[in-house]
C-alpha cells in the first residue's frame, strides 16, 4: 500500500468526490474483495432470520417451549438486529469504531447466540444469548456489510448492494434443509454448535479483512462529473431525480417523508417476518410434510435474496417509488395465495405462492435503501437509512411474538388474512411518498436545466 495523491471534485449538487487513490493504494487489493467478503458474511448470519422456522419445532420438543415462546425469541432478536443499525452507523461515521472491530464483535455475538440455545433450555438465558447478543451480532454484520459495499461502489451502489443484501436470505437455504432432515432432540446440540462455530469463523475471517475507503472516495477510473452527466443523458433522473439538498436526520424527519417511510416499513417488515417465521409451521399444519415445508422455506429464501438484486434494475426503469408500490402489492397477494393453497392442500399453488412471498418479502429492503439517498441526499445516508431501518424494531415484534398470539386465537386463516390486508395498507401509503422540496411538474424541468449546466462544468 502506498500513499497516493488525490484531489476533491465538487459537482453542481455540492457532492464531493475524492479522486486519485486506487483500492490497491488503500488496502493492497481489488475492491471486488469488498463485495465478496460482505456477501459471505451476510450468508453466514442469514440462518438467524431465515432458518428459525426450521429450528424452533425441535427446540419446542426438547425444551418444552410453546410456539409463542419460540417466536418471541425471534421477535426480540429482530428488535436488537434492527436497533444496532443506527448507532453502529453513527459510530463508524465518526471513526470511533472501525469496520473490522464491528465485524469481529458481530462474529463473537453471533456465535454466542447459537451456542446459547444449543446448551440451555432456560428461556431467560435464551433471550439474553440468542435474542439480545445474537441480534446485536447479526445487526452489526448486516449494517457493516451493507454500508461497506456502498462505500466501495458509489457508482454502482444499487446492483452491488442488492447482491450483498441477497446473501442475507439465500445463505440460509442449505441449513434449512439440514435442520429439516437431520435436526432432532437427540442431536440438536452438535448441529447448533457447528452452526455457531461456522458463523464465528466465517464472519470473523471476513471481518478481519474489512477496510473502509476514505470519506467521499471515488474510483479513479470513473470521471465523477461525466458519470453524473451520463446519468442525466440516459433519462434516469426523470424517474429518480437527485435530492434537492443534503438533509440532516432532523431535517429528513421534519419533511414527513422519512416518518412515512418508517410507517410503511413497520407494516411490511412485520408481514415479511411473519411469512419467514410461519411458512414452515403452516406447511406442516397443512400436511405437506417436512421436505415440502423445507422446500417452501428454501424457495422463499432464494427468491427473497435474488429478488433484491432484480428490483434495483426495475426501479431504474419504472421509478423507485412505483416499483416499491408494485412489490408491496405482490407481497399482499402472496399472503392470501399461501393461505388458499395451504387450506386446499394444493402443493403446486403453495410452492408458487412461496415463490411470490419470497420475492415480495425481501425486495422492498433495497428499494427503501435507494429511496433514502434519492430523497435526502448521500452525505447523511447511513444515519437517515438507519432511522428508516429501525422500523424493523416494531415490525419484528408484530411478525413474531404478536403473530404467534394471533395464530393461537384466530388460527392461521385469521393471521394470513390480517397480514394480507395490512400489506395492502402499506402499498397504499407508498402512494403518498413525494421527494421533499420538489413538485411533480418540476421533474422534467430539472432534467432539462441540468443537462446544459453539467456540460458547461
Amino acid at each position: 500500500m502506498t500513499a497516493a495523491r488525490y484531489q476533491e471534485i465538487v459537482d453542481d449538487n455540492g457532492r464531493v468526490y475524492r479522486v486519485g487513490e486506487t483500492p490497491h493504494d488503500i488496502m493492497g487489493r481489488s475492491r471486488s474483495w469488498m463485495v465478496w467478503l460482505p456477501w459471505i458474511a451476510m450468508m453466514a448470519v442469514s440462518v438467524f432470520e431465515y432458518g428459525w422456522g426450521a429450528v424452533e419445532g425441535t427446540l419446542e420438543e426438547k425444551y418444552g417451549w410453546t410456539l409463542s415462546d419460540a417466536f418471541w425469541l425471534a421477535s426480540v432478536w429482530a428488535v436488537f438486529q434492527a436497533a444496532v443499525a443506527f448507532p453502529a452507523g453513527r459510530l463508524r461515521e465518526k471513526n470511533i469504531v472501525s469496520a473490522k472491530t464491528a465485524m469481529l464483535v458481530g462474529a463473537v455475538c453471533s456465535g454466542i447466540g447459537y451456542f446459547t440455545i444449543s446448551h440451555s433450555g432456560n428461556l431467560a438465558l435464551a433471550f439474553a444469548g440468542y435474542s439480545v447478543l445474537g441480534g446485536i451480532g447479526a445487526g452489526l454484520v448486516y449494517a457493516t456489510c451493507i454500508n461497506m459495499v456502498g462505500k466501495w461502489y458509489p457508482e454502482k451502489r444499487g446492483a452491488r448492494t442488492g447482491f450483498v443484501n441477497g446473501g442475507f436470505a439465500y445463505g440460509a437455504v442449505p441449513f434449512i434443509y439440514v435442520f429439516a432432515a437431520f435436526l432432532t432432540p437427540a442431536n440438536y446440540s452438535v448441529i447448533l454448535d457447528v452452526m455457531g462455530v461456522y458463523m464465528l469463523l466465517a464472519v470473523g475471517i471476513c471481518g478481519f479483512l474489512f477496510k473502509d475507503p476514505p470519506k467521499s472516495w471515488w474510483p479513479n477510473d470513473v470521471d465523477p462529473l461525466n458519470w453524473v452527466r451520463d446519468r442525466k443523458s440516459r433519462g434516469g433522473l426523470a424517474k429518480n431525480p437527485p435530492a434537492v439538498k443534503q438533509f440532516s436526520p432532523g431535517e429528513a424527519v421534519r419533511t414527513g417523508m422519512l416518518p412515512l417511510m418508517w410507517v410503511c416499513l413497520v407494516i411490511i417488515g412485520g408481514v415479511s417476518l411473519f411469512g419467514i417465521n410461519f411458512q414452515v409451521p403452516f406447511a406442516k399444519v397443512s400436511h405437506f410434510g417436512a421436505f415440502v415445508a423445507a422446500s417452501s422455506a428454501g424457495v422463499l429464501a432464494v427468491v427473497n435474496g435474488t429478488g433484491r438484486a432484480v428490483v434495483g434494475w426495475a426501479s431504474d426503469k419504472l421509478g423507485r417509488r412505483q416499483t416499491l408500490t408494485l412489490v408491496l402489492v405482490i407481497a399482499a397477494g402472496a399472503q392470501f395465495g399461501v393461505l388458499y393453497a395451504g387450506n386446499t392442500h394444493n402443493l403446486v399453488l403453495f410452492m408458487v405462492f412461496a415463490f411470490l412471498t419470497g420475492f415480495g418479502s425481501g425486495a422492498f429492503y433495497p428499494l427503501f435503501a435507494a429511496l433514502v439517498p434519492d430523497y435526502f441526499g448521500e452525505n447523511n445516508n447511513a444515519s437517515n437509512y438507519g432511522l428508516v431501518y429501525s422500523a424493523k424494531l416494531v415490525g419484528g415484534v408484530g411478525g413474531g411474538g404478536l403473530a404467534a398470539g394471533v395464530i393461537s386465537v384466530w388460527g392461521y386463516t385469521g393471521a394470513y388474512v390480517l397480514a394480507g390486508c395490512i400489506a395492502l395498507l402499506s402499498a397504499v401509503l407508498t402512494l403518498f411518498l413525494r421527494q421533499p422540496g420538489r413538485k411533480r411538474h418540476q421533474l422534467a424541468e430539472t432534467e432539462l436545466v441540468a443537462r446544459p449546466s453539467a456540460s458547461a462544468g
